[in-house]
């Protein structure tokens, strides 16, 4: 029972009394139908097409959809669009829209909706930071309300794995005239299942039930509630503590507490985050093949499972985490610190080298894997000095560092999980060369001409066989070529009281709550 309905619970001792109970019975009724769930950081903006960040897009989902979605397994459904047609050469599709839908300002959801959205995003003036996932398309047509036809400028296979993203939302027409580029951003107005309350950037997102919901019967909650709480074992206490329905992430070493918890739920489910650590190849001693190869060797993937992550994980297969489609499973690198040794002697660097190891969050995980990096490495004679950066200080130092010769990374520790399901998303931002920062986050500057070639071809094929090939071939060489020190697979903990349903964490580390429920 929670404190709220705590506060309910008092003894009938008079008439008069019963009734004022009687509606204060009533009142916690209705406040049970407020989810409040705790997440691990806080949004940067309520524009979906202006975030690269998974947990971001978690929470616009709440106010926005579109045409396709995921599902709580990675499956694409339809959503705002009812089917599809594309043509023989892969260029033109052409959409049928769910007829009766409105925006949460009343405005018509149709095919003029669509191309207005759009269009916002493949105008380069707008500088909006999911472009590159929108960048192949030619010109959006009207044919009529309920027909849109969208022509790209050349096939691209994965077309509608990034039209079931959830940065590819549709965004009320109206309210973009009203409110600009910009401060869409701070006033969100789709078809979802909530309409917009108000964001405490540091404290909260809240929305309330939108009544004009085009799903019969939902939303079943009538308020949601997001909440930054950065600490992991704040996030924790909260649902001990019934302030919160739900949290995710959830430290790894408070699992076996949590278990015990008659009033929770504690989930662990697969995920397509991979854990590693990239090498900045443009700076010396990381431009040494045998180098970045000794620091793989160096580190002990089976321990740093059961250190970092409390079994919650396993050794990284490759490049590409299965379950992502075209993933191709490779031997994780094996321990071995003699062969390590060796080839460091080889590379010039026989008494070692001193580094810095910067890791892109603050977790508690993140620092345990760290510290446990440090000391692998200082085994081999590697010193480095470890960091765990701030969100201001990844931006600036890492992601927004406007010159790859004079940017400051070397080592960084970071994640990444292809939320549009396949391989492209999960090579393309992070390995070729056109995604080198600020653009994307290539952050160990590596370039092949190869695995360029095969990545951009891979998106224009339309043939299966030709494609697994070209993807196969691709992760097999960037492995080579060790630009990564790719660490491990992580499970997804997360936790809900006993009274919630319908709230997932996905395989992408994104949120499910569409089908949300208090019971």
């Amino acid at each position: 029972m929670t404190k709220r309905e705590k506060s309910y619970r008092h003894r009938a001792i008079a008439g008069s009394v019963v009734a004022v109970l009687t509606l204060a019975a009533a009142g916690s009724a209705l406040a049970a139908k407020d989810a409040v769930l705790a997440i691990g950081g806080q949004p940067e903006t309520l524009d979906p097409y202006n975030t690269n960040t998974t947990l971001t897009t978690a929470v616009t989902k709440s106010f926005y959809q579109g045409l396709y979605e995921f599902d709580k397994d990675l499956k694409i459904q339809p959503v705002l669009a009812e089917s599809f047609t594309v043509s023989k050469d892969g260029l033109v599709y052409t959409f049928k829209l769910r007829a009766g839908v409105k925006f949460h300002d009343g405005t018509d959801f149709n095919a003029e909706a669509v191309k207005v959205t759009l269009d916002r995003v493949t105008n380069l003036d707008n500088k909006l930071a999911r472009i590159n996932q929108f960048n192949r398309i030619d010109k959006v047509e009207v044919e009529s309300p309920l027909s849109v036809r969208i022509t790209l400028k050349e096939p691209f296979a994965p077309f509608l794995n990034s039209l079931a993203h959830a940065s590819a939302a549709m965004i009320s027409p109206a309210a973009l005239k009203k409110y600009g580029n910009k401060d869409i951003a701070f006033n969100p107005v789709g078809t979802g299942p909530f309409t917009f309350v108000e964001w405490k950037q540091t404290d909260y997102v809240k929305g309330k039930k939108f009544d004009g919901y085009w799903k019969k019967g939902y939303p079943k909650v009538d308020t949601i509630t997001w909440k930054p709480v950065l600490e992991n074992s704040t996030r924790a206490a909260m649902l001990q503590t019934g302030e919160a329905d739900f949290a995710f992430p959830l430290p790894y070493e408070q699992a076996d507490a949590l278990k015990k918890n008659s009033n929770l739920n504690l989930v662990a489910s697969p995920s397509i985050v991979t854990r590693y650590i990239s090498f900045n190849m443009l700076q010396k001693p990381f431009d040494n093949l045998k180098v970045r190869q000794a620091i793989n060797y160096a580190i002990n993937k089976e321990a740093l499972v059961k250190v970092a992550f409390n079994g919650y994980a396993f050794p990284a297969e490759g490049v590409v985490p299965q379950g992502v489609k075209y993933a191709h499973k490779m031997a994780p690198w094996p321990y071995d610190p003699k062969k390590s040794r060796e080839l460091l002697k080889e590379a010039g660097y026989a008494n070692g080298f001193e580094s810095v190891l910067w890791g892109a969050y603050t977790t508690t995980t993140t620092q345990k894997t760290l510290q446990f990096v440090q000391q692998q490495l200082a085994q081999v004679g590697i010193k480095i000095t470890v960091l765990a950066l701030e969100p201001g200080q990844r931006t600036d130092w890492v992601q927004a560092a406007p010159d790859a010769k004079t940017a400051k990374v070397r080592m960084y520790y970071a994640g990444w999980s292809a939320s549009t399901g396949e391989a492209d998303w999960a090579l393309r931002p992070l390995l070729a060369t056109e995604a080198w920062p600020p653009k994307l986050n290539n952050t160990a500057y590596y370039s092949n001409e190869k695995v360029d070639a095969d990545i951009a071809k891979a998106l224009t094929s339309v043939d299966e066989a030709e494609k697994t090939k070209l993807y196969r071939d691709a992760q097999e060489q960037i492995m080579k070529d060790a630009p990564w020190a790719p660490l491990v697979t992580e499970q997804l903990l997360y936790a809900t009281a006993k009274r919630l349903k319908g709230v997932y964490a996905m395989p992408d580390a994104s949120i499910y709550s569409e089908e949300i429920e208090i019971k």
